[in-house]
Parts: structure tokens; sequence; C-alpha cells
């Protein structure tokens, strides 16, 4: 009695861990981070706009090998502010904590946003502005930044995964995309569609239950075989 018990207890352990773990994957493929902006900030994309400071959650809602698509959305995650383009950024020691970066404006005027570097990762989001706004920051930043002829004031999701990147220079002219992302050291690989774990879609929970009844059966055979020796 004690052995069966025993075997329902690990049973119910195991199909706590299954309700758990599958949260916890999904984070970590859509990159849900929680940040706080003490200051307006400048952002680009579909409904591009100036954020109040406050707290808001970055998600990578699409994951390519060559591109992604961030979306922000306020702290209750029932509104989306912007939806944006981006493109891997490299950068030579993942940091333990999430890393922003902005564009420096002149006094009084709100920071652009850059880029976004979630923990342990090297490969970070370079965020691309639509093309007229990437020539105005570049010349206020005197530095060349992402940009896309694409109108993103209302692009769907669809057009931005294959909407041309380029960077443009202070002039207005394109320049390498060299300049303004960190390409990977010859030793690293670049990153591939398969790097990121997908998010879970078929439960676990078949495969516990399965495991719990042998566990149980196995009780059971070690219980008859005890009264069969006594």
């Amino acid at each position: 009695m004690k052995l069966l018990k025993t075997l329902a207890t690990l049973f119910c352990l195991v199909a706590l861990c299954a309700f758990v773990v599958p949260t916890a994957i999904a984070d970590d493929w859509n990159r849900e981070t929680v940040i706080t902006f003490s200051g307006p900030v400048e952002v680009p994309g579909v409904g591009a706009q100036i954020l109040p400071a406050g707290t808001y959650v970055f998600k990578i809602f699409d994951s390519q090998s060559d591109r992604h698509i961030v979306q922000i959305f306020n702290q209750d995650k029932n509104h989306v502010f912007t939806t944006i383009l981006a493109i891997p950024n490299y950068r030579l020691h993942a940091t333990d904590k999430t890393v922003i970066t902005f564009r420096e404006r002149p006094a009084g005027e709100p920071e652009a946003l850059r880029a976004w570097f979630y923990p342990g990762r090297e490969w970070g989001e370079e965020f691309v502005y639509a093309k007229s706004r990437a020539i105005e920051l570049a010349k206020e930043t005197n530095q060349p930044v992402l940009a896309t002829p694409v109108e993103l004031a209302a692009a769907p999701i669809e057009t931005l995964k294959t909407a041309p990147v380029e960077a443009v220079a202070p002039t207005g002219e394109p320049v390498e995309l060299a300049q303004v992302v960190e390409p990977p050291p010859v030793a690293a690989a670049a990153p591939q569609p398969a790097a990121d774990p997908l998010p879970a879609t078929a439960s676990p929970l078949p495969l516990i239950a399965l495991i719990g009844l042998l566990m149980i059966g196995a009780g059971f055979a070690l219980s008859a075989f005890s009264k069969r020796a006594l």
C-alpha cells in the first residue's frame, strides 16, 4: 500500500510539471520581455508613434533566418502599439539581462528605439524605420540607419516579411548593412531558422499519463509478487 501511495505521488508531481514546462518554452521562443521606459521613446513600424514613459511588453511575432517581426504591447498585453520589422544584429558577448539601445536625439527630443537584445543571446533585433524617417534620423545622429521603402504606417505583417531592407547614410545614399548591424565573427555561424526552440504544439500529457500508468502497473505487479512470496 505504501508503495502505491508513493507511485501515485510521483505521478502527480510529473503531471504538475507538464502544465509548467510548456509555458516556459513558449516564453523563450517569443522572448516575451517586460520593459519599462523612464522617458518617451520613438518606435518604428506599423502604427509608429512616440510611446510615453511606462511599462511595455516586447514579443517576437515571427522569426526567420534573416529577419524578425517584433510587437510591442501594453503591460496588460491586450493592445499592440506597433509591429516592427527587424534584422539580426550580432554582439560579441551575451549578457544575462535585457539590453535596449537607442539613437541619441537632440535635447528635448525622445530617444529613437534602435535594438533589443534578449538575455543570453548573441543575436539581437536591429529595428528598421520607414525610409523617409530613417534618413531624418541618420542626419540627426550622423550615423546610418536601417530603412525600408515600404510605407510602414499601415503595412500588413505579410508585407513586412518580404519588405526590402537597406541602410541609409545621413546623405540619404544607401550604404552596406554592415555599417549598421554587426556581422558575426568568422568562427560564428549565421543564425538559422531552427536555432530558436519552436513553440510547444503537442501536449506532453499523453506521454506522461502513459508513464504514470506504467508506474502504477509496476506497483501492482510488485505488490502481487510480494504477496506470493509471503
